[in-house]
């Protein structure tokens, strides 16, 4: 295979032949070849070869030939060429989301959206699609390309080479006819990753046969009895108790035991903090059981002690990617400060974010560098663990961590679509560009539309 960058012209001449300057031609080693199989995505036509007298690598098509391989528009991307005497145009990147991209509405997550499209552009024909723009029978989606100013192009492709599953609704995920719609890109080989969210206790038992990974993830029980709660609440002195399929920190209670004093119960209600002491474990129970809380539901996980500022626990979001020669790598590390009196660090409970180079530096003093990477270097490893025991592709990853008194790291969650609330951060943003670069990357190397490195 050759790989090679290029600037596609589209013109109005009626011949069937495309026309490739010398320099592209040479970088493509197509010798003496009189025609090719034209390609993109699932749509090809055979087309006859001349050569162009330009400087540069350019790639003209006339747009009879763009029309048949439906081609959105001229423009810059990679081209190569197979030793079948096949040219591949693209790749075409379709970033699957739920989102009516064209409603008006701006958002945070069709800001998102925008960006990793734009992250792509030059380099590949990137577009945001829904399921419902997919027509499986003549093999095309329509979906949205991006213009200046913020606004949209509507155009009919041919199925992508990949696809970037950004779906965003967990329960929508789960029906079988979502679980279907994604398998029949799979059985046309065409690459998706970041399958589906995980529920609390999906990375648990994906880790518990790892036993170095393992041993970063605190003690938990999935749909645990009030005798196991107890139990775990003498045991480790405080606990939390989570959604299983929950997010952002709602529905989140923190149970603590004193020997001395009783039970406790901290949690978030109607936006405020509250705290419930209870002399007997009997009535912490049925507190909960008055907040309709389904123990059947929820996960219970061990509390950690972790490092604090101002009496406030630290814990840090590590928002991971794979980068074009498919590896783990840390795109972003975001410090989160919990609020007084908050169960969470989220910032909408009153939490702060920072740089851990901000937190580390005034926990630990010069050593808060060291820290710092062997943290990122248990994050890289627990990503690798979870890829190893995942059944299906992943391209992105968020851990929460934290670091306990003894400096030992712990995983609190893992999450297969993570959100990018760290990236506001004004220090922070340079990275969050990078994070798109590295899954646009990661695009092409799953597209096989990047130079794979020999093993």
């Amino acid at each position: 295979m050759s790989l090679a960058s290029c600037t596609i012209l589209i013109t109005q001449q009626t011949d069937r032949s495309i026309a490739l300057t010398r320099s592209l031609s040479k970088a493509l080693q197509l010798g003496t070849a009189k025609t090719v199989n034209l390609r993109l995505g699932s749509k090809n036509v055979t087309v006859a070869l001349k050569p162009l007298n330009r400087k540069g690598n350019l790639l003209v098509i006339p747009a009879s030939v763009a029309t048949s391989i439906r081609l959105p528009s001229p423009g810059k991307c990679q081209v190569k060429a197979t030793g079948n005497r096949e040219l591949q145009i693209g790749p075409l990147i379709g970033f699957l989301t739920g989102i009516n991209i064209p409603d008006g509405k701006p958002g945070q997550q069709k800001q998102f959206i925008r960006e990793f499209l734009e992250a792509g552009h030059d380099r590949s024909y990137t577009f945001a699609f829904s399921p419902s723009g997919v027509n499986w029978r003549d093999e095309v989606v329509t979906g949205y390309f991006p213009l200046p100013g913020g606004k949209w192009v509507r155009r009919t492709v041919p199925l992508p080479d990949v696809v970037y599953n950004r779906l965003g609704h967990r329960g929508a995920e789960k029906t079988m006819s979502i679980r279907e719609f994604k398998e029949r890109f799979v059985s046309r080989r065409i690459p998706i990753f970041n399958w589906s969210f995980f529920d609390k206790m999906d990375v648990y038992r994906l880790l518990e046969d790892d036993l170095q990974a393992f041993s970063h993830v605190p003690e938990s029980s999935s749909g645990p009895s009030p005798e196991e709660i107890r139990r775990m609440m003498e045991k480790h002195r405080f606990v939390y108790l989570k959604p299983t399929a929950g997010s952002l920190g709602f529905g989140i209670y923190r149970l603590t035991y004193n020997p001395e004093k009783g039970y406790f119960a901290r949690y978030r209600k109607d936006g405020s903090n509250v705290l419930i002491r209870f002399p007997r474990f009997e009535g912490l129970m049925n507190m909960l059981r008055r907040q309709n809380i389904r123990l059947p539901n929820y996960v219970v996980q061990q509390g950690i002690r972790l490092i604090e500022l101002d009496n406030c626990p630290i814990d840090f979001r590590f928002h991971m990617t794979k980068n074009g020669e498919d590896e783990w790598v840390v795109a972003a590390v975001g410090a989160k400060k919990a609020g007084r009196g908050s169960v969470t660090t989220h910032v909408r409970t009153g939490g702060m974010l920072m740089t851990p180079e901000q937190v580390l530096s005034t926990v630990y003093g010069s050593r808060g560098a060291d820290i710092l990477v062997k943290a990122k270097e248990v994050a890289v490893k627990l990503a690798e663990a979870i890829e190893r025991n995942y059944p299906h592709r992943l391209g992105e990853l968020g851990f929460d961590l934290g670091i306990d008194q003894d400096e030992t790291i712990w995983m609190f969650e893992a999450n297969a679509k993570p959100g990018r609330s760290i990236f506001k951060h004004p220090a922070l943003k340079v990275q969050g560009k990078e994070s798109l670069n590295n899954l646009v990357e990661h695009c092409l190397f799953l597209s096989r539309f990047r130079a794979r490195r020999e093993s």
